[in-house]
Order: structure tokens, then sequence, then C-alpha cells
């Protein structure tokens, strides 16, 4: 039956990188697909914002960037704030518009907004004494160094492939935008927000700066499914459930665990760095700043039974 406004619980959904693709041109099939689960949600009546990474994206179009500069002449070097807010109109606009089409195809009668999202950090964060992740085009030592003395940026040899650009990835402190994504949520509409963790902005003299830098989307994510209250946070990858010893003949999967259980897992090594410990993470750090809250981890393909409690991993306070 169609309706102007979801009338469910809120939740914030982060996609993981497979719900996406490495091209402009498979990323369009790849969410045609993804808002298919998407609206699994919605037509069950939940408001729903979505976030996304962008890590392939914001580095194809920074290295299109160089590439253009270094053998054109005409091209300017564009900065990486900048790389990170194109990859999220981008991304916004293709998973708006499937979303609406999927819509459409029901009878579902929503509508959606994508809202280049700014997320603040602190300049003294310690990640930006150590940048560590890489992005932009693999440049030789030579290279590397000339811009680095042009420009600033750090750069570093990565796995023997050649040098690249490294930034820091810094702790979300707030949405700038928070304010408005909320009202569009509490208006009906589905909220695209927070993609590729927002872009890094500082705040000096009173005025917001971008900085060369890349937050964990699934934090950002945590950061406004708290500050929104939302019922539930679903971090979504590339596996049903998560598991203990994974990769072990003991691999377990968990149905549930609690924020002082997953924290134990984390001290005993179970999770790994860059891949489910970072979303266990921030679904502790969700569940931290909102203790009524649930959050879920599961597959985009096992979204909509998740939150029925049929599937995933389900952590609570």
């Amino acid at each position: 039956m169609p309706y102007a406004k979801g009338s469910g619980k809120s939740v914030v959904i982060a996609l993981g990188g497979n719900a996406l693709g490495n091209t402009p041109q498979e990323q369009l099939e790849l969410v045609a697909n993804t808002a298919v689960h998407i609206v699994d949600m919605i037509a069950e009546g939940i408001n729903v914002v979505v976030s996304h990474g962008n890590g392939p994206q914001v580095g194809m179009i920074n290295n299109a960037f160089d590439y253009a500069a270094a053998h054109d002449g005409k091209t300017p070097e564009m900065p990486f704030p900048e790389c990170g807010a194109m990859s999220q109109g981008y991304i916004g606009y293709q998973l708006s518009q499937a979303i609406l089409n999927e819509m459409k195809r029901r009878g579902i009668m929503r509508s959606t907004a994508s809202v280049i999202t700014q997320t603040v950090v602190y300049p003294e964060d310690p990640a930006f004494q150590n940048p560590t992740k890489p992005v932009g085009a693999f440049l030789t030592e030579e290279e590397a160094m000339r811009r680095a003395e042009e420009t600033g940026a750090t750069y570093k040899e990565d796995a023997g492939r050649g040098w690249r650009m490294v930034v820091a990835s810094p702790k979300p402190q707030r949405i700038v935008e928070f304010d408005a994504i909320k009202d569009l949520m509490d208006d009906g509409y589905i909220v695209i927000a927070g993609g590729g963790g927002g872009v890094p902005v500082i705040e000096r003299d009173d005025s917001y700066h971008g900085v060369p830098a890349v937050i964990d989307k699934d934090r950002s994510s945590a950061k406004i499914a708290a500050d929104f209250k939302a019922d539930m946070l679903v971090i979504l990858t590339a596996v049903e459930k998560v598991a203990i010893n994974f990769n072990t003949p003991d691999q377990k999967s968990i149905d549930t665990m609690t924020v002082e259980e997953a924290k134990a897992f984390i001290d005993e090594g179970q999770f790994a760095p860059g891949s489910m410990l970072p979303k266990v993470e921030a679904c502790i750090e969700y569940l931290e700043a909102y203790p009524e809250g649930t959050a879920l981890i599961t597959s985009l393909e096992c979204a909509a039974e998740g939150l029925k409690g049929k599937t995933g991993t389900l952590i609570t306070r």
C-alpha cells in the first residue's frame, strides 16, 4: 500500500564496498540490486538513512585529475577533499535514482535526498601525525618526492608497486549537516548521507576547512545513528554473520553479543584490522553513545531478514 512517510523504526544503514562498483558503469548495475534490498526495508515502513564507502571511487577521481594534470599541462590538480565531495555526488545520484526507481516499481510514494556531508575532525587527532591511508596514482620515488616538496603532502612506498600519497584517518567528531539530515528523515525522505565517512573538515577561525584525510564510513555512520538516536545501526558487509576463529576448523558464527563480549573478542584478536574489526568497533561506539539502540552486522542480501531478528549478528549494550 502506498504511503508518504515511514511509520516504523529509524535505521542508519552503512553499505559495504560489495554494494558498489569500481567504475560508474559497474556501479550503476550493482546499485540497482542494492536498491531492491533497501526498499525491502522501506516497504516495512522503516525510516532509512543510507551511508556508503567511497574508496575505489575517490581514488579513481583523484587518479584521473593527477593523470590529466601530469599529461596535458592544463588540468588543475584537484584537492583531495573536493575529490571526496565529487564521489559523494555521483554515488549519491546513482543510489538515489536506483532507490526511487525501485520504490516507483512497487508503488511506494516516498522520495529521496542525497546530502553532501562534511565531518568535523580534530586537527590534533593523532592520526594526522601518522598518515597511513594510500590514495591516488602510483608514482616513481622521484615524482613522489617532487610532489611532496611542492604540495606538502606525504608520500610512501606501497608494497613494491610504487609511491602513493597517504592521508590520515581521523576519528569523526561531528556531522556538519546533521540537522538537515534529521529534518529530511523526520519529513519522510530516504536520505543518502555520510558518503565515504563525509568530507573531513577542521574548524578554524570560526569556519570550516577541508583537509586531505579519509574517515571510516562505519564510524561516521555510528556517529549519525547515535546523534539521531536511531533505533538501529545496520552495517552491511560480505558475510551473513560475524564469526570468531575465522577461517579455522573452529570457526563459529555469532548470533548475538553484548558490548562487553564484543570487547573481549577484540582483546583476543578475533576480528581482522581493516575488515571486521572497524565494523564491530563502530557498533560499540554507537551503543556506548546511545545504549537504547541495537546494532546489526550482516550481508546486504540478509538485511531485511536481519531487521526482523531472523539472521545476522545482533549487538546490544
